[in-house]
């Protein structure tokens, strides 16, 4: 599913990776013990992905934006509060970790997609993220699907994915 996401990304002009950040640790599923112990390991393996994307010719290091599915975008927006280089965020049915609300130096624009029934991460997980997002005054957009769940199908799919390009497209490519 997140390789179809990024072949779709790739087919319209974007260069993008998928990073395996679980590889780091030899986990096969977060479950919050691990999710506590390893997160800033998993965030450095992005970093370390960022670093080798903005090193390869055929991407643009100054158009840097991360898309997360759940804990993906829980670390996702955890890093980008820290670098700067990133421009964008595209959230999935994740969040902001309260923890590191305090550290956060940066915040890029951000795309919030969230389902009204997901039982995996609460939709209050997306309206936080919104009022932070609003307190600070930075640039997002939120999309609530009534009736989804954690993951979406169908025709919100389409709808999420269609919202990520046109928001990636906008603050990575058109400014």
């Amino acid at each position: 599913q997140y390789n179809d996401f990024a072949q779709m990304l790739a087919d319209r002009g974007f260069a993008d990776f998928v990073p395996h950040y679980f590889e780091a640790t030899g986990t096969t599923w977060a479950y919050p013990q691990e999710i506590r112990e390893h997160h800033r390991r998993w965030m450095a393996v992005i970093s370390e992905a960022i670093d080798f994307a903005a090193q390869q010719e055929f991407a643009d290091p100054s158009s840097i934006g991360i898309v997360g599915f759940s804990l993906g975008a829980y670390l996702g927006l955890a890093l980008a509060a820290s670098q700067p280089r990133v421009r964008a965020v595209v959230d999935y049915f994740g969040g902001m970790p309260d923890e590191l609300i305090a550290e956060m130096k940066h915040c890029p624009a951000v795309l919030i997609l969230h389902g009204d029934r997901d039982q995996t991460v609460s939709v209050t997980e997306a309206l936080k993220l919104e009022s932070l997002l609003k307190s600070r005054r930075v640039p997002h957009e939120m999309k609530i699907y009534k009736g989804a769940g954690h993951g979406f199908r169908g025709l919100d799919m389409l709808d999420a994915a269609q919202r990520s390009y046109f928001f990636l497209r906008k603050h990575l490519h058109d400014s």
